[in-house]
């Protein structure tokens, strides 16, 4: 296997792989037909053009997969006109993804194939398991919602404590997850955590030479396109003289997020707070895409304090979570008030954008979410800072 990685370029090096594949284990096994691309593939005969869009982290994001699947169907069907829109941000998870869904890819337009991964992210962030099931049903139905007509891909990429899970018989809780929605939602699901963990359990390759982290090389990208463009040629197709409505069954949790979506910072009412409409950070710390240059509510000293109106169920925000994040105090509809660390263990050398849901499960109805800066921090922080880049409403 190493002599082939080294003498075996690009689209050589992927063949040879498909080949030992089929030797051994099957991608085909690794997905879960539970439903089909029939009308993604019919608006591609029909109107000669399609838009398909990927929703993800920084695994999206990168140069790899993703590209290698637009190639891929940019071969397959030379006639058609097809638009890609590149979601991915890398640190972002479910609950970031359903509530930058409407803005990042659904008001760019008709999409006809969308695909969703946050499995790796949510294990990383640490986010809540309720949190992940309401934000990725969310993000499944607001989507459908929006156009009953969209195929949907849920995907599960690998890491090193998935690959620890499967190892000891036990399947991983985010994995367990995407699976579980898309046979609820008969959506076609790729595991490829299970995948990557059985070949190199089965000697194909190991994780330190071949695939290397969580942000798979070029070798592991292969890996991951290889299946995708299994799951894509093996698609049904059924000849629709008009496409298939998909009707969405009950939510399986009824407070999901599935009206998520950001209200600009400027609606807040604030003491100590000042609006940047073109925030950059003052230190030489690195920034995300699209969270750099955009408007930005910061407060830098204890005190602070803001309120926020909206209607809906559930509420939070956006913060920049740079060196110096600070601990805020909150509460909605002036009941307990509870506090939160917006420090991260990525903080020091990163405005991170971090998504924090301060309150959900509520009445239907008006609200109010009230932040205060606190008068302690974080003892790794250098400061109090609260940098709100969105608000976080579930509702109208």
């Amino acid at each position: 296997m190493n002599i082939f990685r080294k003498i075996l370029p690009g689209l050589l090096l992927l063949q040879c792989l498909t080949a030992i594949a089929q030797q051994k284990l099957q991608s085909e096994g690794f997905i879960r037909r539970y439903g089909n691309l029939d009308n993604f593939h019919y608006y591609m005969i029909k109107d000669h053009k399609a838009t398909v869009a990927f929703l993800g982290g920084s695994i999206t994001n990168m140069k790899g997969w993703r590209d290698q699947t637009e190639a891929y169907l940019k071969m397959q069907y030379p006639d058609i006109a097809f638009t890609f829109i590149n979601a991915g941000i890398p640190s972002l998870g479910s609950v970031p993804h359903v509530f930058r869904l409407q803005r990042d890819v659904l008001d760019k337009g008709k999409i006809d194939l969308l695909f969703v991964e946050s499995a790796v992210n949510d294990h990383v962030n640490g986010t809540a398991a309720i949190q992940q099931q309401r934000a990725l049903e969310g993000i499944i139905r607001h989507a459908r919602s929006t156009n009953p007509y969209m195929d949907i891909v849920l995907m599960a990429f690998v890491d090193e404590d998935k690959i620890a899970d499967y190892n000891n018989g036990k399947v991983p809780a985010e994995v367990t997850l995407h699976h579980d929605l898309a046979a609820y939602y008969k959506l076609p699901f790729i595991n490829l955590a299970e995948e990557i963990t059985r070949r190199i359990g089965a000697g194909e390759f190991n994780w330190k030479d071949d695939f290397k982290n969580l942000h798979p090389s070029p070798f592991g990208q292969e890996l991951y396109a290889a299946t995708i463009r299994t799951m894509l040629a093996g698609a049904k197709q059924k000849e629709l003289k008009q496409p298939l409505a998909y009707t969405l069954p009950a939510p399986k949790d009824k407070t999901s997020y599935t009206q998520g979506h950001y209200v600009e910072v400027g609606q807040a009412e604030s003491k100590g707070f000042a609006l940047h409409t073109s925030w950059k950070p003052s230190d030489s710390v690195r920034t995300r895409p699209g969270f750099v240059n955009v408007p930005v509510l910061t407060a830098e000293k204890p005190g602070a304090s803001l309120s926020f109106s909206f209607t809906g169920n559930a509420a939070g925000i956006a913060v920049l979570a740079g060196p110096d994040a600070g601990i805020i105090s909150y509460s909605i509809d002036g009941k307990e008030e509870k506090e939160m660390n917006l420090y991260t263990q990525w903080s020091k050398s990163l405005h991170l954008p971090w998504y924090q849901v301060l309150a959900d499960g509520l009445p239907e109805g008006k609200h109010t979410l009230s932040i205060r800066i606190a008068d302690k921090k974080d003892p790794d922080s250098k400061g109090n800072a609260c940098r709100i880049v969105y608000f976080l409403v579930n509702g109208k």
